[in-house]
């Protein structure tokens, strides 16, 4: 008992190793990418914003079929016909995912009509952008069940029968806020902070299931107009990213089964400077980047 367990302590820095090599050789030489031709794509809050560039992406990588979901009818139907001009298969479908009950559902009516949902993208959220004692509590639910409790019920609704064909993929858009907050989003950075909790443990989770795995996007402040009037101290040395390449290194990411992305690569920075440096050298330099204040003038979707 005593050898297995040495041996096991001595082979586990070579294992370490090896995963590091090989992450680093994939860098420089990527891996085959996933084919989507046998794919049905699930992408919420699919009408505008991220969610459109995440369908055009799909259906130009050649997905099979795309099921939109979201809140507004106008904005879904819109892009559901822009998808089908592209020659890809596109339903759309009424859904508020903060709503279990409607959910569940839409899911049932989704397999009925569609079929089965091989890739779900979880990118529905919304921001209330104001401070905590600023926020309406009826606001502050909405920004719960919608960005967090949402994927609960969704993966819930679509990841059982994944695992049965043994081939799944779930998705989420989360943001880099989730691991280093800003002030005048309370409700927005709390939500996806618990959102990337869910999706570290599902991720784990999934280890031991064959053919479905989780891929989580961390992007830095998005081009949309869900965060419209936010603005950054430097924007040239900080510029946005554009929606459409969130949704080009989003799709990437799923055809190379990464894990985890943080966009831009600088992100990673963050998060060693937040793992390394006392809290009021960190206070400094949300106060100098303009983090600290770039909620002031924010307005939202008008």
């Amino acid at each position: 008992m005593i050898w297995k367990w040495l041996g096991a302590l001595l082979l586990f820095p070579v294992q370490m190793v090896y995963l590091v090599v090989k992450a680093a050789v994939c860098m420089v030489l990527p891996p085959k990418l996933r084919d989507l031709s046998r794919e049905n794509v699930l992408i919420t809050g699919g009408g505008r914003g991220i969610g459109r560039h995440l369908a055009r992406e799909f259906a130009k990588r050649g997905a099979r079929k795309i099921i939109l979901w979201g809140r507004t009818e106008k904005c879904l139907k819109e892009t559901t016909e822009e998808i089908r001009m592209m020659g890809t298969e596109c339903h759309y479908f009424i859904c508020d995912v903060g709503n279990r009950e409607e959910v569940y559902r839409q899911a049932k009516a989704v397999r009925e009509k569609v079929g089965d949902i091989t890739i779900l993208v979880n990118n529905a959220a919304v921001v209330h952008g104001k401070s905590l004692m600023d926020s309406d509590d009826d606001a502050l639910l909405k920004s719960q069940h919608i960005n967090t409790l949402g994927q609960f019920w969704t993966t819930k609704a679509f990841l059982p029968r994944m695992l049965e064909l043994q081939n799944g993929h779930i998705v989420c858009l989360n943001s880099v806020l989730a691991l280093s907050a800003i002030p005048g989003a309370i409700d927005y950075c709390t939500s996806k902070a618990s959102s990337f909790a869910f999706m570290e443990s599902l991720t784990l989770g999934l280890l031991d299931c064959p053919g479905v795995n989780a891929t989580t996007v961390l992007p830095f402040h998005t081009s949309t107009e869900m965060f419209q009037g936010m603005r950054i101290r430097f924007p040239n040395l900080f510029p946005p990213l554009k929606p459409e390449t969130v949704a080009r290194r989003t799709v990437e990411a799923v055809q190379m089964n990464q894990a985890f992305l943080l966009l831009p690569w600088t992100m990673h920075v963050l998060v060693i400077l937040k793992s390394i440096l006392p809290q009021a050298a960190l206070e400094e330099i949300h106060k100098f980047s303009g983090s600290y204040t770039c909620m002031n003038t924010f307005k939202g979707r008008t």
